[in-house]
This record gives structure tokens, sequence and C-alpha cells, in this order.
């Protein structure tokens, strides 16, 4: 019979296999990736949520839908002062086109230049060679299983900012 050694010290990592040793290497996981943007934009010039912006439009403009500031508001929870900083920070970079839009023209687009698409290049290859190389070692199967675990953790992530936006209850 094994003894229960009982509570681990504060700090002491748990066994591999672990499912709160799982969370931390995600969260080791957010703070490198946290890192690497500071590190990537910071010798570009770039602010993280400059570095944000962009990833929000490529997204929505791969989608086929159109960027408008008020996307990058709600999806970056920015002020509106904050928000128009930010597209004029990014316009007089060369990052980023106003497009009008409509018959009024009154409602502004957000495209992405070819110049954006280059700095993010340059900027992420390196990250996507390295990453690209260590996903080498493992089968198609195990990717698979390591997507669904990441797809399963983005949603969980989600549903509980979504909770945490909640008020409290009284």
């Amino acid at each position: 019979m094994s003894e229960n050694p009982g509570p681990r010290p504060v700090g002491e990592r748990p066994e591999a296999g672990a499912p709160q040793d799982l969370v931390r290497l995600l969260q080791d996981f957010t703070l490198e990736a946290n890192h690497y943007v500071d590190a990537a934009g910071g010798r570009n010039d770039m602010h993280r949520t400059d570095l944000n912006a962009l990833a929000v439009i490529m997204r929505h403009s791969a989608a086929g839908r159109v960027v408008t500031p008020g996307i990058l508001r709600t999806e970056l929870r920015l002020s509106s002062p904050a928000t128009t900083a930010l597209v004029d920070r990014l316009h007089a970079s060369g990052h980023l086109l106003r497009e009008r839009l409509g018959t009024d023209r009154r409602q502004v687009q957000l495209v992405m230049t070819p110049k954006a698409y280059q700095d993010g290049s340059a900027m992420f290859m390196p990250l996507a060679l390295r990453m690209g190389k260590a996903m080498g070692a493992y089968s198609a199967d195990e990717l698979d299983v390591v997507r669904r675990f990441m797809t399963d953790m983005v949603e969980a992530t989600v549903t509980a900012r979504e909770e945490a936006s909640r008020p409290a209850p009284n």
C-alpha cells in the first residue's frame, strides 16, 4: 500500500499529466506568446494592441467580412478615443487604409495594406517556423487530439470570460 503524502507544498508543480499541470502549461504558453508579441512588435515600433488589431482585421477579412472601427472597438474592448488613436497610428505607419463604404460614404472600412502583411510575415515567420518544426514531431492523430483540446480550451476561456463579465449577484 502506498502512503498518501498529503497536500503538496505551495508552488510545487503537480505530477505530469495532472489537469493543473496542463493549465499551468497553457498559462506559460500564453505568457511566452505575449513576450514574443512584445519583442517582435517592439522591433517594429508596434504596440501589442496594434498587432491585435491587425489580427482582428485579418481574421474578419479572410472570412469576407467588412471591418469597421466599431468592430475593432468591440473586439479589443477599447474606448472610442482609444480606437481612433489606434486606427490613426496604424494608418500613419502604412499598415491600414480607411475606405468609405456605401452610397452615403459615412461608414469606414479598415483594410490592411501590403506593408502590413509583409511586416506581419517578417515578425511572425520565425515563430511559425519554430512552431511548425515542433509540431513535426507529432503524428496527424496526435495533432488532431491537440487541436480538439485547444479548441475546447478556447471555448472554456470564452465562457469563463463571459461569466466574469456579468455583474456580480448581490
